[in-house]
């Protein structure tokens, strides 16, 4: 099992940054995929980014440019620092572990989620 603990949401204007973090405990060393989902209202959750135990990333391709996922091994700590906020990024973002990824799909078990973060930006 793996526990995740999000911080860093908040109330941001348009074109302002914020930065997310996802600490990790328990089963860390199994870890090869931690990432970022995000679900607006009425909408499903997508990916955000990921990142793995080798440093490799993806991003969905409305954040490239403006999202970066960075990872602190020592800390086993996952960040998420975005720029240049929309009104439509505005979300409940996630924090996962997931146990498979190929492309911009993965696979995260239902008791590998964090408990969401709210991100609002306003226009």
């Amino acid at each position: 099992q793996v526990q995740l603990v999000e911080s860093g949401g908040g109330l941001v204007q348009a074109g302002g940054s914020l930065r997310l973090s996802c600490a990790a405990s328990g089963s860390i060393s199994s870890i090869n995929f931690m990432g970022w989902w995000r679900q607006a209202p009425g909408k499903q959750r997508e990916l955000v980014a990921y990142i793995t135990n080798d440093d490799r990333t993806t991003y969905a391709d409305s954040m490239k440019g403006r999202f970066t996922i960075s990872r602190d091994s020592a800390k086993n700590t996952v960040y998420l620092q975005m720029n240049s906020l929309k009104s439509e990024d505005t979300a409940d973002y996630y924090c996962a572990v997931a146990s498979f990824c190929s492309g911009s799909w993965c696979y995260v078990p239902d008791d590998f989620w964090g408990q969401g973060t709210q991100v609002t930006v306003s226009s």
